[in-house]
């Protein structure tokens, strides 16, 4: 009897050392991987936040923009920019800030000054930590016949001044017809 209970006793060991030292090597290469994600994904999460600021301020401008009538050229925003809309005396013509092309898609060409009256500075939100500023331009493309206005193509871009390295625009294209 004294024979089993030895043998049991001898059988029931613990983990060795160079067990316990490979999970911990294995526990941890899986927490520096996690931790290496954290900056990521807070570089992607701000990123994100600047494209998603850059598209709401676009569209309240393209949205005070479209509801302006074909007759009207000029006007002051919400904001208190003056606004200009295009020219009726020429048809076809881009009028404000220049545009390239850019995978049949056009935008905004940032290489130059804004345009006056086709563009302005804001800050994007008072309670941003950072004091986000957001450079807002536009051009205009009249459609008529050389006196009244038809239709009007608005092509508005937004990009962020302020941070480091490079920020592509966001660009909004819209038209309005009567």
């Amino acid at each position: 009897m004294l024979t089993r209970l030895t043998i049991r006793k001898n059988r029931q060991r613990g983990f060795t050392l160079v067990e316990v030292t490979v999970a911990t090597l294995v526990l941890l290469t899986g927490v520096v991987a996690v931790a290496q994600l954290v900056p990521v994904a807070v570089t992607a999460n701000n990123a994100s936040r600047r494209d998603s600021t850059a598209l709401v301020i676009a569209q309240r401008e393209l949205s005070q923009m479209l509801e302006q009538p074909l007759t009207t050229f000029a006007f002051v925003d919400a904001l208190g920019n003056a606004c200009n809309l295009g020219n009726a005396a020429a048809p076809g013509v881009t009028v404000g800030n220049p545009i390239v092309v850019i995978a049949n898609r056009p935008t905004i060409d940032y290489s130059g000054a804004q345009v006056g009256g086709y563009g302005f500075t804001t800050l994007a939100d008072p309670e941003d930590p950072y004091s986000a500023r957001y450079d807002v331009r536009w051009a205009v493309i009249t459609g008529g016949n050389g006196t009244t206005a038809s239709s009007r193509r608005i092509i508005i871009s937004a990009r962020l001044l302020s941070g480091n390295g490079f920020t592509l625009p966001l660009t909004l294209d819209a038209m309005v017809q009567q």
